[in-house]
């Protein structure tokens, strides 16, 4: 890989991998699935109108909102404001084990030695992360990992669905999940509107990072590299986000690098390294 597109990976690396913070900055301003809600209004705003797609496509995109808009992002929003970032981040990586295991399920495809020690490793890691005292009690870890689920699913539905630009679908599944999030904003928070106006530019700015650098430039980036090159010379660079959310978790929120955390994020980023690498070439990873 030419040295430019490498330090283009590397960004959209370090872009995912500081979103895990910024979410939690903004979480820490705004109820979670407030600023789920602005998010997805702010992508759909920035997206829909340029992105286009057929009619037929509709109830595909609505479906796909509900596992990916509300099922993944709403929990990865929740989530987040319980559980330190770095162990966050580890946690939401489970989607490429969950992936794979729905594969197999629904997809018939086959389980090789080095994807079953993935998923023991990957699995292994969380009942170590679990032990230790950066989870202050399941709830976080359950929403996490439900979070985890919810990717894996979109994932398998996107592969069985129709071919629709990223940035097309990163809009429309924003559109359709707006009314969704809102919902259970209305129903389970509470003090939104005092939220709004006393929000700062950290709380604003965790939006619009979340929305327009994770979501819009980052993703844009990514699917270029990923029309250029191989995919297994460029997914694997995915396996970088766990590790630099954890450092930067450790050095801009204070969060604690016990050993808990250090071998059970170790595990589960060799366990998904194994489940990567062997089926790079078939389903391209996709972080936060």
């Amino acid at each position: 890989m030419p040295l430019r597109d490498l330090m283009l990976g590397l960004l959209v690396i370090a872009i995912w991998a500081l979103n895990i913070i910024v979410i939690k900055v903004g979480v820490a301003e705004l109820p979670p699935l407030l600023m789920t809600t602005l998010r997805f209004m702010l992508v759909a705003a920035l997206l829909v109108p340029f992105y286009p797609v057929a009619r037929a496509q509709l109830p595909f995109l609505l479906l796909l909102s509900i596992t990916f808009g509300s099922l993944h992002f709403a929990l990865l929003f929740i989530g987040l404001g319980q559980a330190e970032a770095g162990t966050g981040a580890l946690l939401v990586q489970m989607g490429t084990p969950f992936a794979t295991l729905l594969a197999v399920v629904f997809l018939k495809e086959k389980l090789g030695a080095k994807r079953i020690a993935g998923l023991l490793l990957s699995f292994s890691g969380v009942i170590v992360l679990a032990g230790g005292p950066t989870l202050p009690s399941p709830l976080p870890l359950t929403i996490l990992l439900l979070s985890a689920f919810g990717w894996a699913v979109s994932q398998l539905l996107i592969k069985r669905g129709p071919p629709i630009a990223p940035l097309a679908l990163a809009g429309w599944v924003a559109l359709f999940a707006i009314p969704q999030v809102a919902l259970g904003s209305w129903l389970f928070e509470t003090g939104q509107w005092q939220a709004i106006q006393q929000a700062s530019w950290r709380g604003w700015g965790a939006v619009v990072y979340t929305a327009v650098m994770s979501s819009i430039v980052a993703y844009g980036i990514w699917y270029a590299l990923l029309r250029r090159h191989p995919v297994n010379r460029v997914v694997p660079m995915t396996l970088l986000v766990p590790v630099l959310a954890v450092g930067l978790g450790a050095l801009l929120m204070g969060d604690s690098l016990g050993i808990h955390k250090l071998l059970g994020g170790g595990l589960v980023v060799a366990g998904i390294a194994l489940i990567v690498l062997n089926v790079g070439q078939r389903r391209p990873a996709k972080p936060v």
